[in-house]
């Protein structure tokens, strides 16, 4: 059993963007520590997370390495391989198999040999009813999202297994229960398909994993001669190459033949889908009408690991110019698999209006005007936001309108709370922002007429404001920054620290009064000087005074001297 999920998170990448979360159509997507990952539990495998993700941080699970070891392991493994291969991979059919062959593959087939059988079968069904509903089953990822989020219209899946599961049944039954089957193309979902372990798709990977696999072991596949006796087994296929092209199933089913009042209707994509059954009462429909719903907009050809950066119209090109029609098309399957689609229902989260309302508070939602719903956390209003708050799989850090109050509080009480000056002028020399000591000390009488105001000096021209508005000139021309200390204006004097905030459109500036400083400084100074040159006298005295009883001294200790000098020659004689 594969324990990693299809899909899951590179956490280092995850730029929490939040683009996975807006996109999900099911909303599998848990914020944790500003990661994103996926909830594989509500999960449907359609890979919109791993095609919107800005940073390449949502990756699908590899099973390359699965494969290569199934190979190893000396079973018989067969490809069963999607019909919009020959969209992506510029060979041949034959050039296809000995590549495929090359790598250990014992034999190649054609999973819309399946989805012929399913047209078939599907077919019979339409022409039995008289009215009502049938989806597809043809798409894991439709299938998925009809059991968990609409469980109610699981009854009107066709019982059918899907081509990919019929074509597994099919080569099992030709060739025996114990080889195994790998499947190959361009869907995520069939991973998860394979992950069921029923006994039919033993593993699935897709076409960016063939690729690396083609390029890690076979650089040079030109020189892999093709082989004309190889061919797709046990048969080629017909119509249901049509498959992986929006409308290409109801084509075969027309192929095939309805009743005139069979109504055959193609949906693609999840939202499509999901409009398509709001309000819907299978129970009033009164013709018989069948729903071809594929999760890719644009059908398979459009899957999230199509690996191709073709055209579209080039790859549905490419893809139809190798569909054959077969003279007579059986009006009996061949090989059915019955499947049993059991509704797998999300419980949604119910929690009260008062649980919700406090929810809200906590990212500064008071009042029905606070929810902007605008989007930016990834859901379409506040009220969804706080249900994933309390389901644990949101952060507040995601309101962006709240992120942005609160560093615009902490801003501004930074502002108010820094003793120095502080403003912001944008590149039309008016005031972006401005503190209360910016307008004390430069607003003069004017100060209280400015407090009162609510913007304060915002919209002012800073040059009818200071007098020194060419620094801020300057620095939206240069980019540079300007420091000025004892910068003079009138009988003042200031420190001003100028500086860019956003390159020729915002600068900024701290502003401190240095005058009264400045002032105590030379009275220091003054003072300092005056005890200098008291001390410098003292001293002075103090030299003389010594000077003058050094020279006593040295006469006395001479005289003194001399006479025992005197007195010592006469003990002599």
């Amino acid at each position: 059993m594969n324990n990693q999920y299809p899909v899951y998170t590179l956490v280092n990448e995850c730029h929490d963007c939040y683009k996975c979360v807006r996109e999900c159509p099911v909303k599998a997507i848990k914020i944790e520590n500003n990661h994103a990952s996926v909830i594989p539990e509500k999960c449907i495998s359609c890979g919109t997370c791993v095609k919107v993700c800005p940073a390449n941080a949502k990756c699908v699970r590899s099973d390359l390495e699965k494969v290569q070891n199934l190979l190893i392991s000396g079973k018989d493994v067969y490809v069963s391989l999607a019909p919009s291969w020959s969209g992506v991979f510029e060979m041949s059919p034959q050039k296809m198999i000995a590549v495929l062959k090359r790598l250990g593959f014992k034999a190649v087939s054609e999973t819309a040999l399946g989805a012929q059988e399913v047209s078939i079968r599907t077919a019979e069904m339409l022409n039995e009813m008289d009215k009502g509903l049938w989806i597809s089953s043809a798409c894991p990822v439709i299938v998925d999202y009809v059991r968990m989020y609409k469980p109610e219209f699981s009854k009107y899946i066709t019982p059918i297994g899907s081509p990919a599961r019929t074509h597994a049944r099919m080569l099992k039954e030709e060739y025996g229960n114990d080889i195994a089957v790998v499947f190959i193309g361009p869907c995520i979902g069939k991973k998860k398909e394979a992950d069921a372990h029923d006994g039919l798709i033993d593993l699935a990977i897709t076409f960016e994993e063939l690729k690396i696999w083609i390029n890690d072991q076979l650089p040079d596949i030109s020189e892999i001669q093709k082989d004309e006796n190889n061919a797709f087994v046990p048969r080629s296929a017909y119509e249901g190459s049509l498959y992986p092209i929006d409308g290409g199933m109801n084509e075969t089913i027309r192929k095939i033949g309805v009743k005139n009042e069979v109504q055959l209707l193609e949906i693609c994509s999840i939202p499509a889908f999901e409009k398509a059954l709001n309000n819907l009462d299978p129970e009033k429909i009164n013709r018989p009408i069948f729903v071809e719903a594929l999760a890719c907009e644009g059908g398979c050809v459009a899957g999230p690991c199509i690996s191709t950066d073709k055209a579209s119209i080039s790859i549905i090109s490419d893809v139809l110019a190798k569909v054959k029609d077969r003279p007579v098309i059986p009006k009996k399957p061949e090989f059915v698999v019955e499947y049993d689609y059991q509704p797998a229902g999300i419980q949604e989260s119910r929690y009260s209006l008062e649980e919700i309302t406090k929810t809200l508070k906590k990212i500064g939602k008071h009042t029905i005007d606070d929810e902007l719903n605008c989007g930016g956390c990834g859901y379409s209003s506040c009220r969804e936001l706080a249900v994933a708050l309390l389901d644990g799989v949101a952060e507040p850090s995601m309101c962006v309108s709240y992120m942005r109050k609160i560093a615009m509080r902490k801003a501004a009480a930074m502002l108010r709370c820094m003793p120095a000056a502080i403003v912001m002028v944008d590149n039309n020399m008016n005031i972006l922002e401005a503190n209360d000591n910016f307008m004390r000390m430069f607003t003069g009488d004017m100060y209280e007429i400015f407090k009162a105001r609510p913007d304060g000096l915002t919209g002012a021209a800073i040059d009818r404001i200071v007098e020194f508005s060419d620094i801020f000139r300057t620095i939206l021309k240069t980019g540079k920054g300007l420091h000025k200390e004892h910068y003079a204006v009138k009988d003042k004097l200031y420190d001003i620290n100028a500086f860019t905030i956003e390159p020729n459109e915002i600068v900024g500036a701290i502003i401190t009064d240095v005058t009264q400083s400045e002032t105590n400084r030379e009275k220091i100074s003054e003072k300092a000087k005056e005890v200098i040159s008291k001390n410098i006298s003292i001293v002075q005295e103090i030299a003389c005074l010594l000077g003058e009883h050094m020279v006593e001294t040295e006469t006395l200790l001479n005289s003194i001297a001399n006479d025992y000098d005197d007195k010592t020659d006469e003990d002599k004689k």
